[in-house]
C-alpha cells in the first residue's frame, strides 16, 4: 500500500490573532476576533495559507459556552459557527490554490478537562457548531479532546454526516511513558475506539513535540492490527508541559523559545519518518513555522516524486 502524500496543516489561530493585533484576552480567546473583527481571522487565514498550508482549521474552537458564556452562546453560537466557516471557506476560496476547510469541533466542555464531561451537553453543543459550520467545511475535525467519551459525543452529533471525520487527542505531557490521553486513558484504546468510529484520519495535537512519537509508534501499530486505511497526523504545541493543575485558557501560557521554526521543523521531521503525513502546528505554532515545514518537507517530497 503506498503511502498518502503529506499534507500540511495551518498553526495556532489564538496566538496569531494575538500576533497581528486583532481583539484577544480571556476567556474569549480566538472568538473574541470572531465577535468584534472577523476582518483579522480571514487575515490569520489567509496568512497560514500563504505559508503553504493547504488544510486550515475554522476559527470555531472557542464558540463554546466555556469560552462565550451560556448566554452568547445560545443567543449567537450557530451564527458564530457560520460565520468561522464561512471566513475559512472565504480565504481558501481567495487563495486559488486546493485548500481544504476542516471544521473545528473543540472540547465542548473545556480543554483539558475531562473531568466536566456530560453526554448530552456535549452532543448538544457540538450540534449547535456542526448546524453553523456545515455549509463551509470539507471535512471534521474534532481537535484537543482528552477522553475516549468526548470522540463518542462528537460522533453521536455527526450521526449520519457523510464528510470525513478526522480525530484529534491531546496527550498527558509525560516524556518517556507510555503514552496516554489527558484522562489517562492509553492512546492505543482510543485509537481502536477512533477506528470504530469511522475516523478517516487519527491525530495528536495540543501536547508538547516531545510526546508526539510514542503516541504515533502505537497508533500505527493498532491501525495496522485492525488492517485499515487510517492517516496518521501531528500537529503540536509551544507550549511548557501543562500538568494537571494548569487547564488549557485558564490563564495566557507562556511559549517556548526552544521552538521555534527551524526546532519545530526538526521534530515534524521525525513526525514524518514515524509515519505522519498530516502535519501543522497549534498553539504557539505560527506561519514561520508552516512555512519552514513546507520548504522543507512538502517542496521536498515534490522534488523527489519529480
Amino acid at each position: 500500500m503506498s503511502r498518502p502524500s503529506l499534507r500540511l496543516l495551518d498553526g495556532g489561530m489564538g496566538r496569531e490573532l494575538q500576533r497581528i493585533g486583532a481583539p484577544f484576552r480571556q476567556p474569549e480567546w480566538s472568538a473574541l476576533a470572531l465577535i468584534e473583527a472577523p476582518q483579522y481571522v480571514l487575515r490569520a487565514h489567509q496568512a497560514f495559507i500563504d505559508a503553504g498550508a493547504r488544510v486550515i482549521t475554522s476559527n470555531s474552537y472557542a464558540v463554546v459556552p466555556f469560552h462565550i458564556g451560556e448566554a452568547r452562546f445560545a443567543e449567537h453560537g450557530l451564527a458564530l459557527a457560520e460565520r468561522a466557516g464561512r471566513l475559512a471557506r472565504q480565504a481558501a476560496t481567495a487563495s486559488g490554490e486546493a485548500v481544504t476547510v476542516a471544521g473545528s469541533l473543540p472540547p465542548a466542555l473545556g480543554s483539558y478537562r475531562p473531568d466536566l464531561f456530560d453526554h448530552s451537553r456535549s452532543v448538544a453543543i457540538h450540534r449547535q457548531l456542526i448546524a453553523g459550520l456545515q455549509a463551509h467545511v470539507d471535512v471534521w475535525l474534532a481537535e484537543t479532546q482528552s477522553s475516549i467519551a468526548e470522540i463518542q459525543a462528537v460522533a453521536q452529533a455527526l450521526a449520519g454526516d457523510s464528510k470525513p471525520l478526522w480525530l484529534s487527542f491531546t496527550l498527558l505531557d509525560e516524556v518517556g511513558q507510555p503514552p496516554r490521553l489527558r484522562s489517562a486513558e492509553p492512546v492505543a484504546e482510543a485509537v481502536r475506539v477512533a477506528a470504530g468510529l469511522g475516523a478517516q484520519a487519527v491525530l495528536f495535537n495540543c501536547s508538547q513535540p516531545e510526546v508526539m512519537a510514542a503516541a504515533l509508534s502505537e497508533a500505527a501499530d493498532v491501525i495496522r492490527g485492525l488492517g485499515l486505511a487510517i492517516e496518521l497526523g501531528v500537529y503540536a504545541n509551544a507550549f511548557p508541559a501543562v500538568d494537571a493543575e494548569v487547564k488549557a485558557n485558564s490563564t495566557l501560557l507562556e511559549i517556548r523559545p526552544d521552538l521555534g521554526p527551524q526546532a519545530y521543523l526538526h521534530w515534524a521531521k521525525f513526525w514524518v519518518a514515524a509515519g505522519a503525513n498530516i502535519v501543522g502546528g497549534c498553539c504557539g505554532i505560527g506561519p514561520e513555522h508552516i512555512a519552514q515545514l513546507h520548504q522543507h518537507l512538502i517542496e521536498q517530497e515534490l522534488e523527489v516524486e519529480a
